[in-house]
């Protein structure tokens, strides 16, 4: 409504004559709960671990708890410190900084994954079922 009164103000020169029944959409009653910074700074000492990682990505970058346990590696573009969400809240993907002092943080995690990674191929485990068009596509994935 605001941009209408703009509109014939200041951009048309004309006065608005007729009144505008416009209906207003009702605001929201809802507030979301957020952790204080001094909350914040009581529970990151208490948690550890992966866990820890997670508890920052959720603060620090305002992801929701599934979105933080479904991140994969091309997710994280450290040259935008940026996180890709992927099918996030009402299946729509989005863009979210992350702080740079996450960067050693996520590199850290993701070389300890590697490695694990690793020995389980070597010991016979860690391939992943492909369906067919994606075994295509991909052609040195094993499938099972």
């Amino acid at each position: 409504m605001n941009a209408l009164v703009f509109l014939y103000k200041h951009v048309l020169d004309t006065p608005l004559t007729k009144r505008i029944e416009a209906i207003r959409s009702k605001t929201s009653r809802h507030v979301p709960v957020v952790l204080s910074l001094e909350e914040i700074k009581q529970v990151l000492p208490r948690v550890e671990g992966v866990a820890q990682l997670v508890v920052k990505l959720l603060y620090g970058s305002g992801l929701r708890i599934t979105e933080a346990v479904r991140l994969r590696v091309q997710d994280v573009d450290y040259d935008y410190k940026q996180i890709t969400v992927r099918s996030g809240k009402g299946d729509k993907d989005r863009v979210t900084t992350f702080s740079a002092a996450m960067m050693p943080l996520l590199q850290n995690h993701l070389e300890k994954v590697k490695v694990i990674h690793q020995q389980d191929l070597a010991d016979g485990f860690g391939a992943v079922y492909l369906p067919y068009a994606l075994a295509k596509k991909y052609p040195n994935a094993e499938r099972e």
